[in-house]
């Protein structure tokens, strides 16, 4: 199981994009692709759902390694672990102990 879901608020922890925010849209294998980081061009050709086709932007992927989940209170990237809330299973994280809600879809 990944520490990062579809839908959370991560920051980039290194490489090229180091610093940069952005949502997670989806989950490919062991990489991520956030939302307006590693954009990428691609030449498309024109079909009939694109007519115009030319030079497109895009996300590329991010290794899951180089992400954490960006946490609100301390204004950063923040390691998490698994707690038990009553019947509900949460993510906390390690320094500041905010919750983060197991949401999304994998």
């Amino acid at each position: 199981m990944a520490h990062v879901r579809k839908g959370d608020m991560v920051v980039v922890i290194s490489g090229t994009n180091k610093g940069k925010r952005g949502k997670i849209l989806r989950i490919v294998g062991d990489r991520v692709i956030v939302e307006k980081v590693a954009m990428i061009k691609r030449h498309q050709k024109p079909t009939q759902r694109a007519p115009q086709g030319g030079i497109i932007d895009k996300e590329g992927t991010i290794h899951i390694s180089n992400v954490a989940l960006y946490d609100d209170k301390l204004g950063r990237g923040t390691r998490t672990r698994n707690a038990t809330e009553g019947d509900t299973k949460v993510r906390v994280g390690v320094k500041s102990g905010t919750k983060f809600p197991n949401t999304g879809m994998v």
